[in-house]
């Protein structure tokens, strides 16, 4: 490869990066503190329902690199407390891995009350206001885990309808059994 075809190579990657990290901000929001979680995306302003607030952006990875990644990420959340895991499911055949620092979309917190919630559009991943929301309110959306790994994800959400651990909604009848049963036993 010449010097100029590198140099090609490299201005193509520099555009498309900056094109995904341009498509990772927003004027609507902002990373602060969480009670939550450590960190935590705000309004910035009022947002109208239905409104786009931000991109969900990263490396597309397919799902058995997403597997591995995920328990490496996880691995060094146990042994470190860091954040834990930032892949997002795409498709049956893709996720996102967004673990990437200028991904703000990354540190909305769950909820089982949430705000939010994501689009799947295309290929892109969009959070969108499920209701009207306040400037200086905290974004939050329904993480979706599945019941199957319910004591996994213990919920910090704080909401009246907190149901203590972070599963899809669709899911709590299910998880109401469990925890009743493992109480009983």
């Amino acid at each position: 490869m010449t010097r100029n075809q590198k140099l090609e190579r490299d201005a193509k990657w520099v555009r498309r990066f900056k094109k995904l990290y341009d498509r990772a901000q927003s004027d609507l929001c902002e990373v602060q503190g969480s009670e939550i979680h450590g960190r935590g995306v705000y309004a910035t302003q009022d947002i109208p329902k239905e409104t786009e607030v931000i991109e969900y952006v990263g490396e597309p990875i397919n799902k058995e690199i997403s597997e591995n990644r995920a328990w490496d990420q996880y691995a060094r959340h146990e042994e470190h407390g860091d954040a834990a895991v930032y892949i997002f499911t795409l498709d049956e055949k893709w996720d996102i891995d967004g673990n990437v620092p200028w991904n703000t979309a990354r540190l909305i917190n769950h909820s089982c009350d949430p705000n939010c919630e994501a689009w799947i559009i295309g290929r892109r991943i969009c959070i969108y206001s499920l209701r009207d929301i306040k400037n200086g309110e905290e974004l939050t959306f329904d993480y979706g885990f599945d019941v199957e790994c319910y004591e996994d994800h213990p919920c910090r959400c704080g909401s009246e309808n907190c149901v203590g651990y972070i599963v899809t909604q669709e899911q709590w009848p299910e998880l109401e059994k469990r925890v009743a049963e493992k109480e009983e036993a």
